[in-house]
């Protein structure tokens, strides 16, 4: 029903995923899928919705209703068996903006907060530039699969006075859907060393056939009580620019100091169209999404066989959701600024590299699939052309 073969012109919108290659690249001549969000425009019963409000007119100061948060609420429920409450629900711009908000909220200057590298990087820039302690428990990659080294997980968090765990779930840009057995361990030791948890789970809509996700606080009354569950609609429906993101927080003391540190960054009321857009999606955008997690199925299923084909000695690290691919590079050989070099000035691709994930990960790539397939396959013929000269 829905046409995601169909080629929208983003440039000249002020995107930053294609209007901004001479400012952050230096140049203008990359394909980009870099960024983590999707080439496809809304379907029309969601932008009936935003155009409604539109012409009303008026963009006063909002707040959601009751209504706003029935259409989170019932999303989760519907996806995930788990049903939140309204009074847990405090609506940010943007997940980002939220961990670093927790951060700030549920730490002190000095602490250590525990990540797992590579690992989506505002993780570290939110650790860092808070001034608290980055703690990372390196994700053990071996035979093309990442997993979770539990005794480094627990050893340090007791040596490095470890009080918050900003979790990745599904994990970007590894694409690790945990699972529930994984979930409850990292849980239970977080509980035994008074550790909170962050969990990010901004990815949760998108995973592949024979994996699925759990949404950490549906693990149980205990766990629930000690995670900020941070999600939004962004990266399911493409509307990160509306910057509307919806934070569950069970427990009403942690509740009330992050919503403390919220006010006195200095926000109250959320954007208003991101509001509109919200309820929408989560009302109206089922049928969309279904036919959006099979295309972007199909697109990870051209990109494997593509790989496999003709370029076998880039691997691809299968992901077990997210629209985004991990690519393996070592067997190439070349250096980390060699690897960028083949990368943009040979296949003329805007990609994100491993490095900026963790120090561990500088022979890998971040390729971006949410894109019309003949996008994809012009990327990936690029990258066969580059590829074609380097390897012999």
């Amino acid at each position: 029903m829905y046409d995601f073969d169909k080629i929208v012109d983003r440039r000249g919108t002020s995107c930053l995923k294609y209007d901004f290659q001479v400012e952050r690249r230096g140049r203008d001549d990359l394909l980009p899928l870099w960024v983590a969000d999707m080439d496809f425009a809304l379907p029309e019963n969601i932008l009936d919705d935003i155009q409604k409000r539109v012409s009303h007119g008026i963009f006063g100061y909002t707040d959601p209703k009751r209504e706003y948060f029935d259409s989170v609420i019932g999303w989760f429920y519907s996806h995930f068996g788990w049903e939140g409450k309204p009074e847990w629900i405090t609506v940010t711009p943007g997940v980002v903006v939220a961990i670093s908000v927790a951060v700030r909220a549920l730490t002190k200057e000095g602490e250590g907060v525990l990540i797992q590298q590579p690992v989506y990087y505002p993780f570290s820039e939110a650790i860092l530039l808070n001034k608290r302690k980055l703690v990372n428990n390196q994700l053990v990659y071996e035979n093309g699969k990442y997993s979770i080294d539990f005794e480094d997980f627990e050893k340090k968090i007791v040596d490095e006075n470890v009080k918050l765990f900003i979790l990745c779930s599904p994990h970007n840009p590894v694409g690790r859907v945990w699972t529930e057995e994984e979930l409850r361990k990292m849980g239970e030791i977080c509980l035994k060393h008074n550790v909170i948890i962050v969990s990010d789970e901004i990815h949760c809509d998108f995973t592949y056939e024979g994996h699925k996700h759990t949404v950490f606080p549906s693990l149980g009354e205990e766990f629930e009580n000690n995670v900020v569950f941070c999600t939004a609609p962004s990266k399911t429906f493409n509307i990160a620019g509306l910057h509307v993101s919806n934070i569950f927080i069970p427990n009403p003391e942690i509740r009330k100091k992050f919503k403390s540190e919220l006010e006195a960054f200095g926000f109250s009321q959320p954007n208003v169209l991101g509001l509109t857009a919200c309820r929408s999606v989560y009302s109206k955008g089922e049928e969309w999404y279904r036919e959006l997690k099979e295309y972007i199925a199909g697109n990870l299923d051209f990109a494997r066989e593509y790989f496999a084909e003709n370029m076998p000695k880039i691997r691809l690290v299968e992901p077990d959701g997210t629209y985004l691919i991990w690519l393996d590079c070592e067997m190439l050989g070349l250096s980390v600024e060699e690897l960028e070099s083949f990368v943009e000035d040979k296949a003329k691709l805007w990609v994100d590299f491993g490095k900026i994930f963790g120090k561990e990960s500088g022979q890998f790539i971040r390729l971006n699939i949410a894109c019309p397939r003949k996008t994809l396959r012009q990327a990936l013929e690029q990258l066969r052309a580059a590829y074609c000269q380097t390897v012999w």
